[in-house]
């Protein structure tokens, strides 16, 4: 049979149109705009890529960080410039500076290395630079695998993520939570123990995922909510609720709490998200608004792309 992987997007001029103006639409509902991004990062080519390079400046700082998201994702050069001007733009928001570097990591050519070095020292955002830090090590790790092949990064994902950081080694459980713990260890050895966890995915490593959401890092508590919902363990339901009632925690974390409570979807999840998607800090409301829509399409059996996937087979 097919898979994601040996699937093609089946798509027309007149779709990939629509999707284009619909997300570039500040009209249209913010959960309708992220229908048409989350279709368009399935598609190849200048249209695409352009109207995801044009979302990524704007109003909706949620919509320009997930642009800036999907960029890094389907790894394309092309969108190198654009994500280096909105890393550079001091006057975007962090979240989504934060993203466009941690894009440049995900497409992973040397020639981000001097880019990224200079925001590590001239963002005056910390989880901006902690980014930084994170595609700079992503980037060194490809070179010193000689891995040419960016996209096996993803294949070595069974979340079908680029992740910032490849998994840590196997190492028994208890070295893994010692040092996605450990504050004094660098970030990408945190992130590579996080997702070597993740992929373990048992009682023991959920709870070690959890205990971390205590980091003093808002980067690093923010993957962790991103972490939680790719596992879709209702044991880390109450550590995520009461993050998403923290009004002083980083939004950045608070959204992927949110996002993170809409895939765990129990009945406390939903009403916390209805509750919320009347936040006063609009990242928030609309992190609320989607995972709302996306659960309402998920429970009536509807994709919430608008896209199909067409799979093929393998010989």
């Amino acid at each position: 049979m097919g898979s994601l992987d040996d699937g093609v997007f089946v798509s027309s001029p007149e779709m990939e149109k629509f999707l284009c103006e619909l997300l570039l639409d500040p009209t249209q509902p913010i959960s309708e705009r992220f229908r048409a991004l989350f279709s368009l990062r399935n598609l190849k080519g200048p249209g695409p890529r352009n109207a995801l390079i044009i979302a990524t400046r704007d109003s909706s700082n949620l919509l320009a960080h997930e642009a800036a998201f999907a960029l890094g994702q389907i790894q394309d050069a092309e969108a190198i410039p654009a994500l280096v001007s909105a890393l550079n733009d001091l006057s975007l928001h962090p979240i989504v500076r934060h993203e466009a570097a941690e894009a440049l990591g995900a497409i992973g050519l040397e020639s981000n290395v001097p880019l990224l070095k200079n925001s590590l020292i001239l963002d005056p955002a910390q989880e901006v630079r902690e980014t930084c830090e994170l595609a700079l090590q992503r980037i060194e790790q490809l070179k010193d695998d000689g891995n040419d092949d960016k996209l096996s990064v993803t294949a070595k994902s069974p979340f079908m993520s680029v992740d910032p950081a490849a998994p840590a080694p196997c190492s028994p459980l208890h070295q893994l939570r010692e040092l996605l713990l450990d504050e004094g260890k660098g970030m990408y050895e945190r992130y590579a123990a996080l997702f070597a966890l993740r992929n373990d995915g048992g009682n023991e490593a959920v709870a070690a995922i959890i205990d971390s959401l205590g980091s003093k890092s808002a980067l690093l508590r923010h993957e962790v909510a991103y972490v939680l919902g790719q596992l879709q363990n209702k044991a880390a339901s109450a550590a995520l609720s009461n993050i998403i009632r923290d009004a002083n925690e980083h939004p950045m974390v608070r959204h992927e709490a949110a996002e993170a409570l809409g895939s765990i979807a129990d009945d406390e999840s939903v009403a916390l998200l209805e509750e919320f998607a009347r936040d006063p800090e609009p990242i928030v409301s609309q992190s609320c608004e989607v995972a709302l829509s996306m659960l309402e399409y998920e429970r009536s059996g509807k994709s919430f792309e608008f896209l199909f996937m067409k799979t093929t087979l393998v010989h």
